[in-house]
Protein backbone atom coordinates (compact mmCIF):
# COMPACT_ATOMS: atom_id res chain seq x y z
CA UNK A 1 0.00 0.00 0.00
CA UNK A 2 1.40 2.89 -1.47
CA UNK A 3 0.05 5.74 1.23
CA UNK A 4 -1.22 4.15 4.78
CA UNK A 5 -3.04 6.07 7.42
CA UNK A 6 -4.20 4.37 10.68
CA UNK A 7 -6.38 5.77 13.56
CA UNK A 8 -4.69 8.99 13.00
CA UNK A 9 -5.74 11.47 15.83
CA UNK A 10 -4.26 15.32 15.83
CA UNK A 11 -4.79 17.47 18.47
CA UNK A 12 -3.74 21.50 17.95
CA UNK A 13 -3.36 23.15 20.78
CA UNK A 14 -5.91 25.52 22.58
CA UNK A 15 -8.64 23.38 20.46
CA UNK A 16 -11.47 22.07 22.03
CA UNK A 17 -11.51 18.39 19.83
CA UNK A 18 -9.21 16.95 17.42
CA UNK A 19 -8.84 18.33 14.35
CA UNK A 20 -8.51 14.61 13.17
CA UNK A 21 -10.06 11.98 14.92
CA UNK A 22 -9.47 8.08 14.10
CA UNK A 23 -9.14 8.59 10.55
CA UNK A 24 -7.94 5.87 8.65
CA UNK A 25 -7.33 5.63 4.73
CA UNK A 26 -5.23 3.85 2.18
CA UNK A 27 -3.95 5.19 -1.25
CA UNK A 28 -2.36 2.11 -3.85
CA UNK A 29 -0.22 2.49 -6.41
CA UNK A 30 -1.95 3.99 -9.47
CA UNK A 31 -5.60 4.27 -7.72
CA UNK A 32 -7.13 7.46 -7.25
CA UNK A 33 -8.94 7.83 -3.69
CA UNK A 34 -11.05 10.51 -3.74
CA UNK A 35 -11.83 12.48 -0.07
CA UNK A 36 -14.66 14.98 0.17
CA UNK A 37 -16.31 16.23 2.95
CA UNK A 38 -17.72 20.06 3.56
CA UNK A 39 -14.89 23.24 3.99
CA UNK A 40 -13.28 22.68 7.78
CA UNK A 41 -13.51 18.67 8.09
CA UNK A 42 -10.43 17.95 7.75
CA UNK A 43 -9.38 16.89 4.61
CA UNK A 44 -6.47 18.97 3.62
CA UNK A 45 -4.80 18.34 7.31
CA UNK A 46 -5.27 14.37 6.03
CA UNK A 47 -3.52 15.29 2.79
CA UNK A 48 -0.39 17.13 4.96
CA UNK A 49 0.15 14.52 7.38
CA UNK A 50 1.07 12.46 4.41
CA UNK A 51 3.83 15.27 4.52
CA UNK A 52 4.11 15.97 7.96
CA UNK A 53 3.55 19.74 7.15
CA UNK A 54 1.85 20.23 10.31
CA UNK A 55 0.78 23.39 12.80
CA UNK A 56 3.42 23.88 15.38
CA UNK A 57 2.72 21.99 18.27
CA UNK A 58 0.35 18.85 16.59
CA UNK A 59 0.34 15.81 18.80
CA UNK A 60 0.19 13.22 16.95
CA UNK A 61 -1.23 9.47 17.12
CA UNK A 62 -1.52 6.28 15.34
CA UNK A 63 0.49 5.73 12.23
CA UNK A 64 1.21 7.31 8.69
CA UNK A 65 3.17 5.26 6.70
CA UNK A 66 3.99 5.91 2.28
CA UNK A 67 5.78 3.46 0.94
CA UNK A 68 6.37 1.82 3.95
CA UNK A 69 8.03 4.68 6.12
CA UNK A 70 6.65 5.80 9.44
CA UNK A 71 6.24 9.66 8.49
CA UNK A 72 5.69 10.64 11.60
CA UNK A 73 9.02 8.98 12.87
CA UNK A 74 10.79 10.94 10.06
CA UNK A 75 13.13 14.07 10.92
CA UNK A 76 15.79 16.08 9.73
CA UNK A 77 17.47 14.81 6.42
CA UNK A 78 14.93 12.05 5.82
CA UNK A 79 12.11 14.22 6.38
CA UNK A 80 13.35 16.70 3.86
CA UNK A 81 14.38 13.76 1.28
CA UNK A 82 10.99 12.70 1.77
CA UNK A 83 9.30 15.90 1.29
CA UNK A 84 11.22 16.35 -2.17
CA UNK A 85 11.05 12.96 -3.51
CA UNK A 86 8.05 10.32 -2.07
CA UNK A 87 4.86 13.07 -1.86
CA UNK A 88 4.43 16.06 -3.75
CA UNK A 89 0.97 18.02 -3.53
CA UNK A 90 -0.72 20.43 -5.84
CA UNK A 91 -2.83 23.18 -4.35
CA UNK A 92 -5.59 25.48 -5.32
CA UNK A 93 -4.32 27.98 -6.10
CA UNK A 94 -0.92 28.14 -8.63
CA UNK A 95 -0.66 31.58 -8.64
CA UNK A 96 0.49 31.06 -4.59
CA UNK A 97 2.86 28.54 -5.76
CA UNK A 98 4.79 30.84 -8.16
CA UNK A 99 7.05 33.90 -7.57
CA UNK A 100 5.18 36.36 -9.96
CA UNK A 101 8.95 38.31 -10.62
CA UNK A 102 10.54 35.25 -11.38
CA UNK A 103 10.43 32.85 -14.53
CA UNK A 104 8.61 29.47 -14.97
CA UNK A 105 11.58 28.09 -15.45
CA UNK A 106 13.52 29.13 -12.13
CA UNK A 107 10.41 28.24 -10.88
CA UNK A 108 10.97 24.33 -12.34
CA UNK A 109 14.64 24.32 -11.90
CA UNK A 110 14.30 24.77 -8.18
CA UNK A 111 12.35 22.19 -8.24
CA UNK A 112 14.99 19.38 -9.79
CA UNK A 113 17.65 21.23 -7.57
CA UNK A 114 19.73 17.87 -6.08
CA UNK A 115 19.12 15.97 -8.73
CA UNK A 116 22.54 15.80 -10.13
CA UNK A 117 21.67 17.08 -13.13
CA UNK A 118 24.49 19.77 -14.77
CA UNK A 119 22.57 23.47 -15.58
CA UNK A 120 22.17 22.31 -19.35
CA UNK A 121 20.49 18.89 -18.35
CA UNK A 122 18.37 20.64 -16.06
CA UNK A 123 17.01 23.59 -18.34
CA UNK A 124 16.45 20.65 -20.72
CA UNK A 125 14.32 18.74 -18.22
CA UNK A 126 12.53 21.56 -17.30
CA UNK A 127 11.34 22.00 -21.05
CA UNK A 128 10.43 18.19 -21.13
CA UNK A 129 8.33 18.57 -18.14
CA UNK A 130 6.49 21.72 -19.58
CA UNK A 131 6.03 18.96 -22.29
CA UNK A 132 4.68 16.51 -20.08
CA UNK A 133 1.86 18.20 -19.09
CA UNK A 134 0.79 19.20 -22.30
CA UNK A 135 1.66 22.83 -22.67
CA UNK A 136 2.25 23.94 -25.82
CA UNK A 137 5.99 25.49 -27.16
CA UNK A 138 7.84 25.13 -23.81
CA UNK A 139 10.59 26.91 -24.72
CA UNK A 140 8.88 29.80 -24.84
CA UNK A 141 7.10 29.08 -21.75
CA UNK A 142 10.23 28.11 -19.33
CA UNK A 143 10.77 31.96 -20.53
CA UNK A 144 7.75 33.26 -19.43
CA UNK A 145 6.62 34.96 -16.05
CA UNK A 146 3.37 34.00 -14.30
CA UNK A 147 1.07 36.54 -15.38
CA UNK A 148 1.66 35.63 -19.14
CA UNK A 149 -0.07 32.59 -18.45
CA UNK A 150 -3.67 31.68 -17.82
CA UNK A 151 -5.20 29.97 -15.08
CA UNK A 152 -4.90 26.61 -16.60
CA UNK A 153 -1.70 27.09 -18.14
CA UNK A 154 -0.29 28.00 -14.45
CA UNK A 155 -1.95 25.00 -13.00
CA UNK A 156 -0.30 22.79 -15.50
CA UNK A 157 2.90 24.01 -14.39
CA UNK A 158 2.79 23.45 -10.82
CA UNK A 159 1.42 19.76 -11.84
CA UNK A 160 4.99 20.19 -13.53
CA UNK A 161 6.59 21.01 -10.80
CA UNK A 162 5.19 18.13 -8.82
CA UNK A 163 6.78 15.96 -11.18
CA UNK A 164 10.20 16.90 -10.92
CA UNK A 165 11.33 14.63 -8.62
CA UNK A 166 9.34 11.70 -9.68
CA UNK A 167 7.09 11.06 -6.64
CA UNK A 168 4.99 8.02 -6.12
CA UNK A 169 2.69 9.57 -4.52
CA UNK A 170 0.65 12.59 -5.33
CA UNK A 171 -1.47 14.81 -3.21
CA UNK A 172 -4.15 17.27 -5.32
CA UNK A 173 -5.81 19.65 -2.81
CA UNK A 174 -8.50 21.01 -4.69
CA UNK A 175 -6.17 21.03 -7.77
CA UNK A 176 -9.11 21.93 -9.95
CA UNK A 177 -11.80 24.18 -8.37
CA UNK A 178 -10.14 27.68 -9.60
CA UNK A 179 -10.41 26.51 -12.93
CA UNK A 180 -13.70 26.61 -15.77
CA UNK A 181 -15.19 23.56 -16.44
CA UNK A 182 -13.39 22.89 -19.78
CA UNK A 183 -9.97 23.64 -18.27
CA UNK A 184 -11.14 21.27 -15.47
CA UNK A 185 -11.69 18.48 -17.38
CA UNK A 186 -8.13 19.20 -19.26
CA UNK A 187 -6.62 19.12 -16.05
CA UNK A 188 -8.29 15.97 -14.72
CA UNK A 189 -7.63 14.47 -17.88
CA UNK A 190 -3.91 14.63 -17.43
CA UNK A 191 -3.75 13.87 -13.88
CA UNK A 192 -5.37 9.97 -14.61
CA UNK A 193 -3.34 9.96 -17.90
CA UNK A 194 0.26 10.37 -15.58
CA UNK A 195 -1.10 8.18 -12.75
CA UNK A 196 -1.50 5.96 -15.65
CA UNK A 197 1.97 5.78 -16.94
CA UNK A 198 3.99 6.66 -13.87
CA UNK A 199 1.80 4.11 -12.01
CA UNK A 200 0.97 7.34 -9.06
CA UNK A 201 -0.96 7.07 -6.59
CA UNK A 202 -3.04 10.26 -6.41
CA UNK A 203 -5.15 11.81 -3.43
CA UNK A 204 -8.08 13.76 -5.16
CA UNK A 205 -9.30 16.26 -1.95
CA UNK A 206 -12.34 18.23 -3.47
CA UNK A 207 -15.91 19.51 -2.09
CA UNK A 208 -17.77 18.27 -5.04
CA UNK A 209 -19.21 14.96 -4.45
CA UNK A 210 -20.47 14.22 -7.99
CA UNK A 211 -16.79 14.91 -9.36
CA UNK A 212 -15.31 12.61 -6.47
CA UNK A 213 -17.52 9.67 -7.64
CA UNK A 214 -17.00 9.87 -11.23
CA UNK A 215 -13.04 10.46 -11.62
CA UNK A 216 -12.06 8.41 -8.01
CA UNK A 217 -12.03 4.49 -7.96
CA UNK A 218 -12.89 4.95 -4.35
CA UNK A 219 -14.12 8.03 -2.39
CA UNK A 220 -13.94 8.67 1.61
CA UNK A 221 -16.54 11.02 2.85
CA UNK A 222 -15.28 13.42 5.94
CA UNK A 223 -16.93 15.36 8.86
CA UNK A 224 -15.93 16.85 11.53
CA UNK A 225 -12.04 15.70 11.30
CA UNK A 226 -13.75 12.04 11.46
CA UNK A 227 -14.27 9.78 8.16
CA UNK A 228 -17.62 8.53 8.10
CA UNK A 229 -17.87 6.65 4.88
CA UNK A 230 -15.49 5.00 2.46
CA UNK A 231 -17.20 2.94 -0.61
CA UNK A 232 -15.79 2.38 -4.06
CA UNK A 233 -17.13 5.36 -6.76
CA UNK A 234 -19.88 4.17 -8.34
CA UNK A 235 -21.48 2.55 -5.29
CA UNK A 236 -21.11 5.65 -2.92
CA UNK A 237 -23.21 7.77 -5.67
CA UNK A 238 -25.40 5.17 -6.36
CA UNK A 239 -26.07 3.75 -2.59
CA UNK A 240 -24.59 6.46 -0.30
CA UNK A 241 -25.72 4.89 3.80
CA UNK A 242 -24.24 7.79 5.52
CA UNK A 243 -26.88 10.59 6.18
CA UNK A 244 -24.31 13.22 5.55
CA UNK A 245 -23.21 11.63 2.57
CA UNK A 246 -26.85 11.61 1.25
CA UNK A 247 -27.48 15.33 2.55
CA UNK A 248 -24.19 16.37 -0.15
CA UNK A 249 -25.88 14.39 -2.77
CA UNK A 250 -29.02 15.96 -1.89
CA UNK A 251 -27.16 19.83 -1.97
CA UNK A 252 -25.34 19.38 -4.89
CA UNK A 253 -26.94 20.60 -8.28
CA UNK A 254 -26.39 18.38 -11.12
CA UNK A 255 -27.16 18.55 -15.20
CA UNK A 256 -29.95 16.25 -16.83
CA UNK A 257 -32.53 16.48 -13.76
CA UNK A 258 -35.13 18.17 -14.55
CA UNK A 259 -36.67 20.22 -11.54
CA UNK A 260 -34.90 17.97 -8.80
CA UNK A 261 -34.83 19.63 -5.11
CA UNK A 262 -32.06 21.32 -4.22
CA UNK A 263 -32.22 20.41 -0.22
CA UNK A 264 -29.54 21.96 1.55
CA UNK A 265 -28.02 20.45 5.24
CA UNK A 266 -29.36 22.64 8.30
CA UNK A 267 -27.05 24.05 10.55
CA UNK A 268 -23.39 24.80 9.83
CA UNK A 269 -19.62 23.09 9.63
CA UNK A 270 -18.23 22.48 13.16
CA UNK A 271 -15.45 24.35 14.38
CA UNK A 272 -12.83 23.07 16.58
CA UNK A 273 -14.45 24.89 19.24
CA UNK A 274 -17.63 22.56 19.54
CA UNK A 275 -17.14 19.72 21.63
CA UNK A 276 -19.36 16.40 21.19
CA UNK A 277 -20.46 13.52 23.16
CA UNK A 278 -21.62 11.42 20.38
CA UNK A 279 -22.13 11.57 16.88
CA UNK A 280 -20.91 14.98 15.67
CA UNK A 281 -23.39 14.69 12.64
CA UNK A 282 -26.12 14.31 15.36
CA UNK A 283 -27.34 17.89 15.38
CA UNK A 284 -27.89 18.54 11.99
CA UNK A 285 -28.72 14.92 11.22
CA UNK A 286 -32.31 14.21 9.76
CA UNK A 287 -32.38 10.36 11.23
CA UNK A 288 -30.53 11.14 14.62
CA UNK A 289 -32.54 10.18 17.99
CA UNK A 290 -32.03 10.85 20.70
CA UNK A 291 -28.83 8.15 21.83
CA UNK A 292 -27.16 9.41 18.61
CA UNK A 293 -25.72 12.18 20.98
CA UNK A 294 -23.81 9.98 23.09
CA UNK A 295 -22.68 7.41 20.58
CA UNK A 296 -19.18 7.07 19.82
CA UNK A 297 -19.33 7.08 15.52
CA UNK A 298 -17.92 3.25 15.08
CA UNK A 299 -16.98 2.51 11.20
CA UNK A 300 -19.19 -0.47 10.54
CA UNK A 301 -18.77 -2.77 6.98
CA UNK A 302 -20.87 -2.69 3.97
CA UNK A 303 -21.87 -5.35 1.65
CA UNK A 304 -20.06 -5.00 -1.12
CA UNK A 305 -16.87 -3.44 0.46
CA UNK A 306 -16.14 -0.40 2.48
CA UNK A 307 -17.46 1.57 5.95
CA UNK A 308 -19.75 3.49 7.06
CA UNK A 309 -19.87 5.25 10.96
CA UNK A 310 -23.70 5.82 11.76
CA UNK A 311 -25.88 4.07 14.47
CA UNK A 312 -28.71 3.82 12.77
CA UNK A 313 -27.19 2.08 10.04
CA UNK A 314 -28.94 -1.10 9.79
CA UNK A 315 -32.16 0.18 10.33
CA UNK A 316 -31.68 3.15 7.40
CA UNK A 317 -30.02 0.05 5.52
CA UNK A 318 -33.11 -2.15 5.67
CA UNK A 319 -35.71 1.30 4.79
CA UNK A 320 -33.27 1.70 1.65
CA UNK A 321 -33.76 -2.14 0.88
CA UNK A 322 -37.67 -1.79 0.93
CA UNK A 323 -37.33 0.88 -0.87
CA UNK A 324 -35.51 -0.54 -3.84
CA UNK A 325 -37.83 -3.96 -3.85
CA UNK A 326 -40.92 -1.24 -4.53
CA UNK A 327 -39.27 0.23 -7.04
CA UNK A 328 -38.51 -2.95 -8.52
CA UNK A 329 -41.72 -3.96 -8.49
CA UNK A 330 -42.71 -0.67 -10.27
Amino acid sequence: MLLDIENLTLELPGAARPVLTDVSLRVAAGEVVGLVGESGSGKSTTARAALRTLPAGTAAHGSVRVDGTDVLALSGEELREHRAHTVAMVHQDPRSALNPVRRIGDFLVERLAGTGLDKKAVRARAVELLGTVGLSDPERRVRQRPHELSGGMLQRVVIAGALAAEPRLLLADEATSALDVTTQAEILALLRTLRAERSLGLLFITHDLHLAAAYCDRVYVMYAGRVVEEQPAGALFDRPRHPYTKGLLACSPTLGEGSREIRPIPGRPPSLADTFGGCEFADRCPDAEPACGTWRPQPVPLDGGGTAACRRLPVLMELGSGTERKRSVR
